[in-house]
């Protein structure tokens, strides 16, 4: 019997058994012990249109239990506007093609560089990548970030007050890259600053990672953070969500170098407690040590305006 939808017809199947010196697909599988095999009747319901499966799912799916999300550690049930899904699918945005197609995917390279100037405007910084994975690995890459860009260094700091789960995934990086992560101490719930200081003075810092607002919910004062790590060559790296940065003072106004954090609060849905994606902005200076792509807008031969990957290979994406 076929099927409308199935990919190959009864004589492509036979072309291709004949091909590999078989008769049937039983040959084919035949390397996979009876014991296992099923030969029994599958349990398919009667065919449906697709009203009565809209429907059907629909009743399925009321059995849940819908509770209102008050916590959620890092990830909320954020409200999409019902302009961003009409955004999304505009023609202009859409193509077939991967970003190292410079030529062809101009559809994938203007959004990736509309999302790179938002974040910069976001974050106050000059440079912003094509996102992360989440936010933890994004504050991971930003620590492995300042072992690169410091020179006989093998420490960073990290605060007490960053949230514990983002601290596990720094460790997990900095065990397998051969650096140490040193804790702050935390003063009635906030970054201890004469700790840190302190221990900047001792030396061998790359790079101090804060978080804001911190995991306990509270708006931390940086005054005077980015001038010690920089007066002991350390860089300084502050971990924030993203929705959060339109009321606070940007990690560009404390003066961060490296600012990164979950994108999550923009509008993408729990998906079952992740991934969601990550930001990573930073100092135009640090620019060539950040992983990932940017995207660069610039005019071809007849001055049309175009967007091209920046600063690297393109089969580094491949």
């Amino acid at each position: 019997m076929n099927f409308k939808y199935f990919p190959h017809t009864e004589d492509e199947i036979k072309q291709m058994l004949a091909q590999a010196g078989m008769e049937s697909l039983d040959d084919l599988y035949s390397d996979v012990p009876e014991c296992i095999r099923f030969r029994g009747k599958y349990d398919l319901p009667d065919p449906k249109s697709e009203s009565e499966i809209r429907t059907f799912f629909e009743q399925l799916g009321n059995k849940n239990l819908r509770l209102t999300v008050f916590a959620g550690a890092g990830c909320y049930d954020h409200y999409t506007p019902a302009a961003v899904p009409n955004i999304l699918s505009r023609s202009e945005f859409l193509t077939s093609y991967t970003p190292y197609q410079a030529e062809i995917s101009q559809g994938t390279l203007h959004y990736i560089f509309e999302y790179q100037s938002m974040m910069a405007e976001l974050t106050g910084m000059e440079v912003s990548n094509a996102s992360m994975y989440d936010g933890s690995t994004a504050t991971a890459e930003a620590a492995i970030m300042t072992m690169a860009a410091t020179k006989k260094t093998d420490t960073v700091l990290v605060s007490e007050t960053v949230d514990p789960k983002v601290l596990n995934v720094v460790k997990t990086y900095a065990h397998f890259h051969g650096f140490n992560i040193e804790l702050i101490k935390a003063n009635e719930g906030t970054t201890d600053k004469a700790s840190m200081d302190e221990r900047l003075e001792r030396g061998g810092i790359a790079g101090v990672i804060v978080q804001q607002p911190n995991y306990y919910g509270i708006v931390e004062d940086y005054s005077g953070f980015a001038d010690s790590c920089h007066a002991n060559k350390a860089l300084f790296v502050i971990n924030s969500v993203a929705a959060d940065l339109a009321m606070l003072k940007t990690p560009g106004e404390w003066d961060a170098d490296i600012a990164v954090g979950d994108g999550q609060s923009l509008g993408i849905p729990m998906s079952f407690g992740g991934p969601s994606v990550g930001y990573m902005c930073c100092k135009e200076k640090l620019m060539r040590k950040m992983p990932g792509r940017i995207v660069g807008k610039t005019v071809d031969n007849r001055g049309q305006r175009v967007f091209v990957l920046t600063l690297q290979a393109r089969e580094q994406h491949i």
